[in-house]
């Protein structure tokens, strides 16, 4: 799509005429792509699906039917690039005008005419005044990892005159209902890998004894399981010490093991203080602002983010409505917080949208795909099936745009005034009319959400 040229035409009521050119290289893409699919689904005696000639197909479907197919099937991401290269935040779904093309090898032209959001009148970022943390490690926090060091070279030592504990190892016998016995089976309480009901059941036994639990699959079903406790053994921990630096760790002394978990728990800190100051920051210039964002885009990103929600609570086997009822939720309830989240998100990326405008700041092609040849080479995928898939979806320069929005909000995240968190919550917490408003946990903009 890099030579797509777009022409934009101001209409009344923050809409706009998009002329969008589209390279003849790219009509004969989108016209194979769509005699390919062509070939697949319509039925033509003496071929096989998918080894239709170009000619006979054309002759069996029509040139127009196949020029339809190759512009509906790709007239969506040209839009969407030509938009993203405009730096234009459509609110809603384009309505689209053009003629068919003559030839799969010339350029072609369609228009596009859509309502945007309109541009925010920016507050001067450099007089903002933004909390952010002092990077502190708990202790806590720096014994919790060095007792996961001593775990991990702790003694099992065999117990007799006790039941069964929390975090103890114990060897059962699992009888299940069909006559299924897994026999001297480890598990270790508090991990997770039987289900909930049988490690709470086994807290609690003691050695020889025999009991029935009863627990429910992820379907809804029960089922129960005899359980025989064989043996329990308790983790004996080493004590803090040289010895346990060099046993579980590079290092020889507890001193410098101690260090280095300190300076890795402080790192992580600190990144989670930046993470929440960089998010203030976006917040307070979409108040400072007076930002508010609604209407379509919105509930689109509403939309991203329940179905979004939807599909993680389902990859874990659980229905939403169950999930909804084991978290007291009400629908209406969930959607009205992510709405707010949505809001907020918008909001966010308008504000910082309006600040890469007044800073005039591009993102060149050279970043956009080194971005994408990293992160695909950190997953094990083609690079260059990666960067092609982008292009053809839109969402290459929807990614240019993200990179250009975090590099408008690093600009603000330096210029703007930074003060102390706890003088920042005292001034929160100071009631002023513009603050009835009920606040809920919202979910950090970070680049890559992009356009909807």
């Amino acid at each position: 799509m890099a030579g797509v040229e777009t022409q934009v035409e101001e209409l009344p009521q923050n809409r706009v005429r998009l002329t969008v050119q589209v390279p003849s290289h790219d009509v004969h893409h989108a016209v194979e792509h769509a005699a390919s699919d062509l070939a697949q689904s319509v039925k033509i005696p003496g071929f096989r699906k998918g080894r239709v000639p170009r000619q006979v197909l054309v002759q069996r479907v029509g040139k127009q039917r196949l020029m339809t197919e190759a512009v509906e099937s790709h007239i969506g991401g040209w839009f969407w690039n030509a938009a993203a290269r405009t730096r234009l935040r459509p609110v809603e779904q384009p309505q689209y005008d053009f003629e068919l093309p003559d030839s799969a090898d010339e350029d072609w032209e369609f228009t596009a005419t859509v309502a945007v959001q309109a541009k925010p009148e920016l507050a001067d970022w450099t007089e903002l005044e933004v909390g952010i943390s002092e990077v502190e490690v708990p202790e806590q926090l720096v014994q919790h990892e060095l007792d996961a060091l001593r775990a991990t070279v702790a003694e099992l030592v065999p117990v007799e005159e006790r039941p069964a504990a929390e975090e103890d190892t114990v060897v059962v016998d699992l009888a299940g209902e069909g006559g299924e016995t897994r026999r001297d089976y480890v598990v270790e309480l508090g991990r997770g890998a039987v289900v909930e009901e049988i490690e709470l059941g086994i807290v609690g036994m003691r050695m020889g004894e025999t009991k029935e639990i009863a627990f429910e699959l992820a379907d809804g079903s029960q089922q129960t399981v005899v359980v025989t406790l064989k043996e329990i053994k308790e983790k004996v921990l080493p004590p803090l010490d040289d010895e346990l630096a060099r046993a579980a760790s590079e290092f020889e002394t507890l001193d410098e093991l101690r260090s280095d978990i300190e300076s890795r728990l402080g790192e992580q800190i600190g990144d989670e203080v930046e993470a929440r100051f960089r998010a203030d920051v976006a917040d307070a210039l979409v108040a400072a602002s007076r930002v508010e964002a609604a209407g379509p885009l919105v509930e689109s990103r509403t939309r991203e983010l329940l179905h979004g929600l939807a599909r993680q609570v389902e990859s874990r086997g659980v229905k939403l409505e169950t999930y909804l009822a084991m978290t007291g939720q009400e629908p209406d309830q969930l959607v009205a917080r992510l709405r707010e989240e949505a809001e907020r998100s918008v909001a966010r990326e308008l504000v910082l949208e309006a600040v890469a405008e007044k800073l005039e700041l591009e993102v060149g092609d050279e970043e956009v795909e080194g971005l994408v040849r990293e992160q695909a080479e950190a997953v094990g995928d083609d690079p260059a099936e990666a960067l092609a898939e982008l292009r053809e979806s839109g969402r290459f320069e929807i990614l240019r745009e993200d990179i250009r929005m975090r590099d408008a909000l690093d600009r603000v995240a330096a210029e703007v005034k930074r003060i102390p968190r706890e003088l920042a919550d005292a001034r929160e917490a100071i009631w002023t009319p513009d603050k009835e408003k009920p606040q809920t946990e919202t979910k950090i903009w970070t680049p890559g959400e992009g356009a909807p």
